[in-house]
């Protein structure tokens, strides 16, 4: 009797482990191009299992064959999410949610109006704000600041006077690590030619990571936003506060930019 609830017991616990790291891992992909390449998957998973039950040797066979390449092929075609799955397992992200929890309404406010004034004065300007994926590589390429967020630090980093204008400024864990920060370019073809280096830092950034970046151009004074790979431009800055909301919401701190900002 002892024998068998051990094993119900175990049983259980092996079920809600793999289920969880299951449910853990669609988050991780959620919103990302590897969405649909778990789809196809499942689908090529299920045309294997019925061959296999109606014994049709050669489909069998083809679909082996193909799972082989496809396998061989997963960690060079999605090496971002890859990397970006086993750096949120390294600082424990799905323990906890580092987003945010240490800003409040003024850091935040101190951001946006930065952002706004730079954009005014056709000021460039690049800000990486991270979420549960840590940045440290990134950072130790710049200037170490760790300083409170604050307007005034901000604009005046980016003051072409300033030595640290150029690369990015990353704000993380509720404070400003480190200014003019060189961060890798998106390689990607569908990028609008006429968008310059920080466009394309800004997207990359995002597709490496759950980061959050904000983009002043300096040609023209618009303001961007990239998240997950994606680049919103053209935005005001009740737009940019939108946004923001939008990402908070993702964070799963749903109620915090509305009542606070």
């Amino acid at each position: 009797m002892i024998k068998l609830t051990w094993r119900v017991l175990t049983s259980l616990l092996d079920i809600f482990i793999i289920a969880f790291i299951i449910y853990y891992l669609l988050n991780i992909i959620s919103g990302t191009r590897a969405v649909q390449l778990i789809k196809g998957l499942i689908l090529i998973f299920a045309v294997a299992l019925l061959s296999q039950l109606l014994e049709l040797n050669t489909v069998n066979w083809f679909l082996d064959s193909f799972l082989t390449i496809i396998l061989v092929a997963l960690p060079i075609v999605f090496q971002p999410e890859l990397r970006r799955a086993l750096e949120q397992i390294g600082r424990g992200g799905f323990l906890k949610e580092q987003f945010w929890q240490n800003w409040g309404p003024k850091e935040i406010n101190d951001i946006i109006s930065a952002v706004t004034d730079l954009a005014k004065d056709k000021t460039g300007a690049l800000i990486v704000i991270s979420r549960r994926v840590g940045l440290k590589n990134y950072i130790e390429t710049g200037i170490e600041l760790n300083s409170k967020i604050s307007k005034q630090l901000i604009i005046s980093i980016f003051q072409h006077a300033s030595p640290l204008h150029d690369g990015a400024l990353i704000i993380e864990n509720g404070r400003i690590q480190a200014a003019s920060c060189f961060l890798n370019l998106s390689t990607r073809s569908d990028i609008n030619p006429r968008l310059g280096t920080r466009h394309r830092a800004a997207i990359g950034i995002t597709e490496e990571s759950d980061s959050i970046a904000l983009v002043v151009s300096e040609e023209s004074g618009v303001i961007s936003m990239a998240e997950d790979g994606k680049l919103s431009r053209n935005l005001d800055e009740g737009e940019l506060r939108e946004n923001l909301a939008a990402s908070f919401e993702k964070s799963k701190e749903k109620s915090f930019m509305r009542r606070h900002i």
